[in-house]
């Protein structure tokens, strides 16, 4: 839409807000959310019928998933996939290597969740992809990213890291920028493929932390706006608002399906594909290290997981009733809307502070 209607602007002044990176956010954002209510009933209906019994649940995991959630299909992340990449193609300039970047990522990493989740609900087992071959794609996929971010950038800020809260700060990283990037979109990815456990739980803060990333690279890929908040000016990183907008339009219209009682999970699919999102848009904004701070649940999630680990492995007793951390509080009682609106609330608190950091010189 945009590379059709662009061009006739000159002739037709109507058309000139096509060049308006806003209009063109606001437009992915519907047109995500319509594609997703579109497909979703059709897509539901046919995972139902592709998948016999739904996703597989762990017969260790909160006693009430075996009652609630038994039979319900997974793999909804499609939804999400889909309404992304047609929505993000109608409306992004796409001569931006940026977006390609970061839509390589996200389809890549979708394709490992969907041989994932393939595998657990072909065999009937919540066990899918094996671990190392799963990390390995993971590690190859966002390597490639890795360096073609540094191609893109200019050349003083390809290899560096930037540090939230001193604006001039710029840490030369050299030949270990590529690792670090690497386990910033692997390290995402599997943070939200951790905290997707609860009906509605991964999706909202998922759309929170793009909502946050969507105004930094707007304001990143502004050269005004950049330089009146002393962040690092990346040319061309604007463009990726419109593809957080088809995030954000795409994951409401998910949340519309996977509200309690949820009719459909994003399944590996869905989680794998969006935290890797958000990885990639903050290597190539520049704000790695705020995505630690806005993205904080998933890593607290995250951080349950290697505690409850390490301690079993050192002393055979569990910090957690059990990890992550969302079924700790679902063993101690808490009931799951309760759980999941309260770490909302967190995740939206966390997204405040990350965007303290814009402002704060």
């Amino acid at each position: 839409m945009y590379h059709l209607l662009f061009p006739l602007a000159d002739q037709f002044p109507v058309l000139n807000v096509f060049r308006y990176l806003t209009f063109r956010t606001g437009g992915a954002v519907m047109t995500a959310l319509v594609i997703s209510f579109f497909i979703g009933p059709t897509m539901i209906r046919l995972l139902h019928m592709r998948q016999k019994g739904g996703q597989p649940i762990r017969v260790d995991g909160p006693e009430g998933h075996l009652l609630t959630k038994q039979g319900t299909p997974t793999m909804g992340g499609l939804m999400i996939l889909i309404a992304l990449v047609i929505s993000t193609i109608l409306w992004a300039d796409l001569s931006n290597g940026f977006v390609w970047v970061a839509l390589g990522v996200t389809v890549s990493y979708g394709i490992i969740g969907f041989l994932d989740d393939y595998l657990k609900v072909s065999r009937r087992n919540h066990k899918g992809l094996p671990g190392k071959v799963k990390l390995v794609l993971q590690v190859a996929f966002a390597l490639a990213a890795a360096f073609w971010t540094m191609r893109l950038m200019p050349a003083d800020l390809a290899t560096t890291l930037a540090v939230p809260f001193f604006k001039g700060t710029l840490v030369h990283l050299a030949w270990f920028f590529p690792v670090f990037a690497t386990f910033v979109m692997v390290g995402s990815s599997n943070s939200v493929n951790l905290t997707d456990g609860l009906d509605g739980l991964a999706i909202v803060p998922v759309m929170i932390a793009s909502g946050v990333f969507m105004l930094i690279a707007y304001l990143v890929g502004n050269t005004v706006f950049a330089g009146y908040l002393q962040l690092h000016y990346v040319p061309g990183t604007g463009e990726l608002a419109t593809f957080l907008g088809a995030l954000i339009g795409g994951g409401l219209g998910f949340l519309w399906f996977n509200a309690p009682p949820a009719r459909v999970f994003m399944g590996d699919t869905g989680s794998l594909s969006l935290g890797g999102a958000l990885g990639s848009v903050s290597v190539i904004t520049k704000h790695e290290l705020v995505l630690a701070i806005v993205g904080g649940l998933f890593v607290l999630e995250t951080v349950s997981v290697i505690v409850q680990v390490i301690s079993f492995k050192l002393t055979g007793k569990r910090v957690f009733a059990m990890a992550p951390l969302h079924h700790h509080f679902e063993k101690k009682g808490w009931a799951e809307s309760t759980i999941v609106i309260r770490f909302w609330i967190i995740a939206t608190i966390l997204a405040l502070v990350g965007l303290s950091t814009l402002k704060l010189r």
